[in-house]
């Protein structure tokens, strides 16, 4: 019997494997293969010129300035949306006090939660569509309605280079804080009540029971939303299509490298150059989970 499950679970794997293995590690090894060719998408005969796309994408400023705009995704994506759902989760599970011995949540907590979590349900696109029309900088825009109805001048949000970036950063956050509310929540769920009665008992403010309680041991969840987030940061690629001006704009102010690898398929026909672009976003996205999960590793904390 103990010998007769592997058949049974082999059963099972198999098709989800092939599957995968055709869809997904096919597709990756067919980008190293072609990133290594000047193939342009029409001929059946593909050209080796080695690391000739590597050279070029290291002299390619425009590579450089979608690397510069995804590390300032990597910082200020993760940090606003981390600081963000914390504070909305532990007002929803544990910022309404005790009473009678038990900590709650604020008045409302579970209507919040399903309120933070209804941006989750839309598509990026159409999230990207919506958020277009509030940064108009006509009198049909949201934000800029509101200025005119007052007097004030319009702000360019999508149009100023100085703004673009961060105001598409804004929506990313908008877009994310829900999904991480939902998730802290869970793990805070799964702290004993024991714990923050007792310290509440204690006369812990509602300061200490975040940053003494809440945070150590909910560090674990932390680790992972914090990986989450920064491969989001390594995309943005639909929001920056469709908000973003002349894609990537004003003056490559936005750009990306998912945009870049996109255009230089789409547009140009370097299959291969685009290719280049892909293998690197990998080896950096891949790079940023290791090192994140290397350097915020700790000693689990025992309840």
């Amino acid at each position: 019997m103990k010998h007769g499950r592997y058949p049974f679970i082999i059963g099972f794997l198999i098709v989800p494997v092939a599957i995968y293995g055709t869809f997904v590690v096919a597709a990756y090894l067919q980008a190293f293969q072609l990133s290594f060719t000047n193939w342009r998408g029409f001929s059946p005969d593909v050209n080796y010129i080695g690391f000739d796309n590597f050279t070029k994408l290291f002299h390619d400023n425009v590579f450089w300035k979608a690397i510069q705009h995804h590390i300032l995704l990597l910082i200020f994506l993760p940090l606003l949306t981390i600081i963000l759902a914390l504070f909305f989760a532990f007002l929803l599970n544990v910022g309404g006090g005790s009473k009678g011995g038990r900590t709650r949540g604020v008045w409302g907590s579970k209507v919040y939660r399903v309120v933070f979590f209804f941006p989750q349900l839309l598509a990026l696109a159409l999230v990207a569509v919506i958020f277009a029309r509030v940064y108009s900088p006509d009198e049909s825009g949201l934000i800029n309605g509101l200025l005119h109805q007052f007097g004030g001048d319009p702000i360019l949000f999508l149009a100023d280079k100085n703004l673009a970036l961060w105001s598409i950063l804004a929506v990313l956050v908008w877009q994310a804080v829900g999904f991480y509310v939902v998730l802290f929540s869970a793990g805070m769920g799964s702290i004993p009540t024991e714990i923050y009665e007792a310290a509440a008992l204690d006369g812990a403010t509602r300061g200490t029971l975040f940053f003494k309680v809440t945070l150590p041991l909910l560090w674990n969840t932390l680790q992972v939303a914090w990986v989450y987030l920064g491969i989001a940061a390594f995309d943005a690629f639909a929001l920056v299509n469709v908000m973003s001006v002349d894609r990537g704009g004003p003056d490559g102010a936005t750009t990306v490298l998912g945009l870049e690898i996109f255009r230089n398929m789409q547009d140009y026909a370097q299959f291969g150059y685009a290719s280049a672009m892909g293998v690197v976003l990998f080896f950096l996205t891949i790079t940023f989970a290791a090192l994140t999960l290397r350097v915020t590793r700790r000693d689990a904390v025992e309840l």
